[in-house]
């Protein structure tokens, strides 16, 4: 017991932020699902050596509208599959936006969020799964706090100043290459309603995952 405690205190304690995003759009660009469960474990898994706190993931939704309804309802459904496997979410509503798109940004709930968390459960270090350059500051203020910042991303996605506020970066190229090959799809913030789909062609076609894809997380 004691051997297991001394174990225990040698391991970093992790809190992963996740930008769903844009991660997923780093996902979609390889042509690959996102596999969840995989990524939690690459991240801070007890081969990482290190004790994940918390994995929490930022989504937006698309607009609580009619017109949304049967998008909002798959997106919920997969934000349901993320709390059921542990992972904690914070959901936007998102408001439309033009050519019968929507936006949902989040990352001024997960900056805030970083900020107090890194308070209330103090980690060692915050991975932050984005490579939005908006992200940068958070990291600087997070290193002021004494708090290791990683960002983890694919480097044609990571952007050059948030790279360089970060104490390192997790490549996360070779994890993606293990996903499952899939058809290239739009996200869903950027799909149009089904409704509109016969007056605007979409820029790019959508297949629907299938049940096991959906009982993977992956979407």
């Amino acid at each position: 017991m004691q051997k297991k405690d001394s174990m225990r205190a040698l391991r970093a304690r992790a809190l992963v932020l996740v930008d769903e995003s844009n991660v997923g759009s780093s996902v979609r660009t390889a042509g690959r699902g996102l596999d969840w469960l995989k990524l939690r474990e690459f991240l801070a898994g007890p081969n990482t050596g290190r004790e994940l706190i918390e994995m929490v993931v930022y989504a937006g939704l698309p607009p609580a509208m009619p017109i949304w309804q049967e998008e909002r309802d798959k997106k919920n459904k997969f934000v349901q599959w993320l709390r059921s496997n542990g992972f904690m979410v914070v959901t936007k509503d998102g408001s439309p936006a033009e050519e019968g798109r929507y936006k949902a940004n989040v990352d001024v709930m997960m900056a805030i969020d970083a900020l107090e968390l890194s308070v209330e459960m103090q980690p060692d270090v915050v991975i932050l799964v984005t490579g939005d350059t908006d992200f940068a500051y958070l990291a600087i203020k997070l290193r002021r706090r004494g708090v290791r910042v990683e960002v983890a991303s694919v480097a044609q996605n990571l952007g050059n100043i948030l790279r360089s506020a970060a104490n390192e970066v997790i490549d996360l190229a070779p994890l993606l290459r293990t996903f499952e090959i899939m058809k290239i799809q739009e996200p869903l913030s950027n799909r149009l309603p089904r409704q509109q789909q016969q007056r605007r062609r979409p820029r790019s076609r959508f297949r629907a995952p299938t049940a096991h894809e959906e009982e993977k997380g992956r979407i």
